[in-house]
């Protein structure tokens, strides 16, 4: 597909647009040779994968490729039209699928392997209640074991990954014990150091209250020659009566 002109329609069984159009795109591929092209047809309900490159939401849905190159056909689905935009070029007109949705890109190639499981899925389902008579209750539980399953296995393949590339230092017990007897011996050191300068802090404002004392007793002394010598000063002396034979 991804080399010449192709025109692809993407259809199921079951849809009716479908089959309206299956006439009409048996008659352009009569006209295949002729316009030199590819004509081909996509059953989603086989290829699942096929169908999730594209991202096909609805149906019939109709794709134009050359040399690689994906455009979505949204003309009118009869026959002249189809053979006009081919032999016109009109579909030069329309506008590639952009890079990130094309179909053959890694993660296109991923959403179809989504597509794939969910379409086994749902057959397992129908399997499990029509051929084995299981109850629809019974099959959802069956899928919800499966699933706890698969994500625990997967979380630990996760783990294992994670400690293979970042792996973790391995300490054995003997540096285990010394390392926390270090972390002891700092504790102690620290609490030794606070209590010593505690006990610096209370020797200094003592020395410090003794000299507040000492200081106010001077000041007390001071005050009271201050007080006394006034008195003194104040006070006259008496003179000494003269005697009888002086």
């Amino acid at each position: 597909m991804l080399e010449g002109e192709w025109m692809v329609e993407f259809h199921a069984p079951w849809c009716p647009a479908c089959k309206s159009l299956e006439n009409t795109w048996k008659d352009f591929s009569d006209w295949s040779k002729d316009l030199g092209i590819s004509v081909a047809q996509v059953d989603v309900t086989a290829n699942p994968g096929l169908s999730g490159r594209f991202v096909v939401t609805a149906l019939p849905t109709i794709f134009h490729v050359k040399a690689g190159v994906f455009r979505q056909y949204t003309g009118p689905r009869d026959k002249d039209e189809l053979i006009s935009y081919i032999e016109e070029k009109r579909w030069l007109t329309s506008d590639p699928i952009p890079a990130w949705k094309h179909p053959d890109s890694y993660h296109m190639g991923g959403l179809g392997l989504f597509f794939r499981l969910s379409m086994f899925l749902r057959s397992l389902h129908s399997t499990m209640v029509d051929e084995y008579k299981l109850p629809w209750w019974a099959s959802y539980a069956v899928f919800a074991v499966g699933t706890i399953i698969v994500g625990s296995i997967l979380g630990l393949m996760i783990v294992c990954c994670v400690d293979c590339i970042f792996p973790v230092s391995k300490v054995s017990a003997a540096d285990a014990a010394k390392k926390k007897d270090d972390d002891y011996d700092e504790a102690r050191a620290g609490a030794g150091s606070a209590s010593e300068s505690s006990a610096t802090e209370a020797d200094d404002e003592g020395s410090g209250g003794e000299s507040a004392a000492t200081g106010d007793e001077a000041t007390g002394s001071g005050d009271s020659k201050a007080k006394a010598s006034p008195k003194t000063a104040g006070t006259t002396p008496k003179r000494r009566k003269p005697k009888k034979g002086d």
